[in-house]
């Protein structure tokens, strides 16, 4: 079987061999004269992708589970009560996080298909008339169900009940890929990593931080060092790091942000947007459903398909693995066993998702589950609008 493998995880996603060649040269000198001539450019560059003017950019080298931890550490005090909404892996993970770091964590278990309950938290702050709550964090792209949250809806809430908690949101899965707009939406914290939109290796963890999150570093008593934000911040100045920064991995994130800004952001939240919508119509074709409870919380990222429930969803994927060189994400820990997840984010185009949906079919029928071949490939066609100039261009002439 050849290499690489088909990858349709929702990541690490595909990277680009723009941005690989981009990141294939030699070790360069992290305190060199022109190294900001790099580095400045790419603060104010993420803050485009984030939606911010008035944000700050910092970039660690980590996953985007350190920049949840700076976003934390950098902000709040230990027994600050935070709401963390348990709708999945990720979210339940970011609550593991807060009760590691000794807050007091409100943990709502939410059924994993949903998205974060807005009218819940309407009646939680509205109760809160001393504002203990000191943060409010959001999962926006939920990875493990595909689901997307209404982020805009969570600064509704807090703006109408006139609360002062932090939002803080987890962007892991939707920045460069879903439509994120930081300041309108009037998000404090911004995390995500290096490894899913912006189509690079694993290894940067990035965060964006409002004024008022920045001004809640002065009073919070969390400890930290390395993610010491006004450690960052007073390298970053000059265009530095107070530590050594991995250098080839800015050198294809530059890379990765002119890719972005050709094709246009809006043009990038469009793709995702169209090929999560051929993903869905194939699922529905299937006759399967997708994880996701309604079609308007279904992330454009990452579709999560149950399988049937005498099917092991981890037979499709291993079938798929083995036999036809392709890779589809688990389910986890709730969900093990009982679904499969196609990534259909960064560098991803109608061929490629096509194709990923092939790879499925084939291997969902090998393992058991009475689908109709090619049907949830033609359904996807249809949704694309493959063929349908062709068909208008036709009746047109008919009509003649």
């Amino acid at each position: 079987m050849t290499e690489p493998k088909h990858l349709f995880i929702p990541g690490p996603t595909n990277v680009p061999d723009r941005i690989r060649r981009a990141m294939n040269l030699a070790m360069e000198d992290m305190r060199a004269s022109d190294f900001p001539e790099l580095v400045m450019p790419l603060f104010a560059d993420l803050k485009r992708v984030f939606g911010t003017e008035t944000g700050q950019v910092f970039i660690y080298p980590s996953s985007g589970t350190g920049a949840w931890e700076a976003a934390l550490t950098n902000t709040l005090s230990p027994g600050d009560k935070v709401i963390n909404a348990s709708l999945g892996q990720f979210s339940m993970l970011w609550g593991k996080m807060c009760r590691d770091l000794r807050l007091d964590v409100e943990d709502w278990e939410i059924d994993w298909g949903e998205a974060f309950p807005l009218e819940r938290l309407a009646e939680r702050l509205a109760a809160d008339k001393a504002h203990e709550i000191k943060a409010v964090l959001v999962c926006h792209n939920e990875t493990a169900t595909g689901v997307t949250s209404d982020v805009a809806g969570v600064r509704r809430v807090l703006d109408a009940a006139g609360h002062p908690a932090l939002l803080a949101v987890d962007g892991v899965s939707s920045v460069a890929a879903i439509e994120f707009r930081m300041d309108d939406w009037g998000v404090d914290l911004a995390v995500t990593g290096s490894q899913k939109g912006l189509m690079l290796p694993t290894g940067l963890g990035i965060i964006a931080v409002s004024e008022k999150a920045m001004a809640a570093t002065k009073t919070a008593g969390l400890t930290r060092s390395y993610f010491d934000f006004a450690w960052q911040a007073s390298a970053n100045a000059s265009g530095y790091f107070p530590y050594t920064p991995a250098t080839l991995l800015l050198r294809g994130l530059r890379e990765s942000l002119d890719m972005l800004f050709e094709e246009g952001l809006e043009a990038v939240h469009a793709r995702h947007h169209r090929l999560g919508r051929a993903v869905r119509a194939a699922v529905d074709a299937w006759g399967l459903a997708c994880c996701a409870r309604r079609p308007e919380i279904a992330s454009d990222t990452v579709t999560a398909i149950m399988v049937p429930d005498h099917i092991d969803a981890g037979a499709v994927i291993r079938t798929a693995y083995t036999k036809y060189n392709t890779s589809f994400g688990a389910g986890l820990t709730k969900v093990a066993g009982r679904l499969f997840r196609i990534g259909h984010l960064g560098k991803m185009d109608e061929v490629k998702i096509m194709s990923g949906l092939a790879a499925a079919e084939m291997a969902m029928l090998d393992s058991g589950i009475a689908i109709q071949p090619g049907s949830g490939v033609a359904a996807a066609m249809t949704a694309l609008g493959v063929g349908a100039a062709a068909a208008t261009d036709r009746s047109a002439g008919l009509a003649a």
